[in-house]
């Protein structure tokens, strides 16, 4: 059966998707599986007997939860809960937005592909426009979702070596390029996959190239300030009209309700909500009445310090000490964890690719996601990228701990 070229973009595998796909044959194989991949968060007890508390009220309430699931919300989501959210980061941060700045996707991902796809790939004048990613590593999910080929471009990131075993990347400004093709500017902050968090001065500096060029800069948001507020170095929130700062629902806890967060402009938020309107009538209810209360009554930031970002302070502590203590005597790099619940690793001159160290692992059931995904839009061959790996820290304290015991051990075989 022949398809379009969107179905040989789309419906092909993908880096993802095939991550994806072994990660859901691990967990339903009835096998012991160590799940050092993925981006799960950890099941905070606190947290979810909270959201246990509310979906109860929820239920008790006939109306309230006839509304939330018999109910369409409107394509750019729920009233009150867009209401609840720009009131917050007004207050919080001072941001002069309302509520037609702020529409609901049906998680990120849905978000960065109705964004990506406005403002960069094939125009109508012929012209075609990219995404520059200015500081990769970076997320695995933003490669594959452009309509276009060749949507993204990049450059090297400068690397700071901070001691012996610690490594940080810094945008690299002298070797940036902004031409005419670029489109729109990208950056996760924390980044996924290596949990660093880009410097208050870098985002300044991205901001004001954006601003020059007249194309926006997009913040991924989905652990930063202010929930989950997974950070743990000093991260300013930075918004302008010049801005799109993308949110999450999923890194508080609440993945499987599949609930993004887009705070930008008003004639955006309005492109996003037709966007809405078209793939799917309108955003899922359920996440959204789930927390409207928490934010607009600012539960949710005291809720993100005081119990999200110190649980997963302690595990990555524990996560570098586990590291530090299996892998003496291997030549190996982390990189400064700032933020997120992942540690990056890099083996420098690893005699085996991150793909086949993936392989390797995946045998003894350890699965964690290799580097090389994770670099889209680098022009020129780098042989940084098939010396990492991307590792979670937030499963049970002994399956992290066997996890990264079992990377030692396959390490040390390759170099053998």
């Amino acid at each position: 059966m022949n398809v379009s070229r969107f179905g040989k973009k789309i419906a092909v595998q993908s880096g993802i998707g095939q991550l994806m796909d072994d990660l859901g044959a691990a967990a339903s194989s009835g096998q012991a599986v160590l799940m050092l991949g993925g981006g799960n968060p950890s099941h905070i007890p606190a947290v979810e007997q909270e959201f246990r508390r509310r979906m109860a009220a929820m239920l008790a309430d006939g109306g309230r939860f006839g509304r939330t699931v018999g109910n369409y919300d409107p394509p750019q989501g729920n009233s009150e809960f867009v209401g609840a959210i720009s009131g917050l980061l007004a207050r919080q941060f001072g941001w002069r937005i309302g509520p037609r700045n702020i529409a609901v996707t049906h998680g990120s991902q849905s978000a960065f592909f109705i964004l990506f796809n406005l403002f960069a790939g094939d125009f109508e004048d012929r012209t075609r426009k990219r995404v520059l990613l200015p500081l990769i590593p970076e997320y695995i999910g933003y490669a594959d979702v452009g309509l276009s080929h060749d949507l993204f471009t990049a450059g090297r990131p400068q690397i700071e070596h901070v001691d012996e075993h610690t490594f940080k990347y810094h945008v690299d400004f002298d070797g940036l390029r902004i031409g005419d093709d670029i489109g729109e500017i990208c950056v996760s902050r924390p980044t996924n996959p290596t949990g660093n968090v880009l410097t208050n001065c870098e985002l300044e500096k991205l901001s004001a190239l954006a601003r020059t060029r007249n194309i926006p800069l997009i913040i991924d948001n989905a652990y930063g300030v202010p929930f989950p507020n997974i950070v743990f170095t000093d991260a300013q929130p930075h918004w302008d009209e010049n801005t799109i700062v993308c949110m999450s629902l999923s890194k508080l806890g609440l993945p499987g309700v599949r609930t993004g967060i887009v705070i930008a402009r008003e004639e955006i938020i309005e492109m996003v909500a037709r966007a809405n309107a078209v793939m799917s009538l309108a955003p899922g209810g359920v996440g959204t009445a789930l927390v409207t209360d928490m934010i607009r009554s600012g539960e949710i930031i005291h809720m993100s310090r005081d119990v999200i970002r110190p649980f997963y302070q302690r595990k990555m502590q524990d996560a570098v000490a586990q590291v530090h203590k299996c892998f003496e005597g291997i030549d190996y790099r982390i990189h400064k964890p700032e933020g997120a619940f992942f540690l990056w690793l890099w083996f420098p001159n690893l005699p085996i690719t991150s793909r086949q160290l993936y392989e390797r692992l995946k045998l003894r059931n350890v699965f964690v996601i290799p580097g090389h995904h994770s670099f889209p839009g680098l022009a020129e061959p780098w042989p940084h990228t098939n010396e990492c790996l991307r590792v979670s820290y937030a499963q049970d304290p002994k399956v992290v701990a066997a996890g990264i015991q079992a990377i030692a051990d396959e390490v040390r075989l390759a170099q053998r």
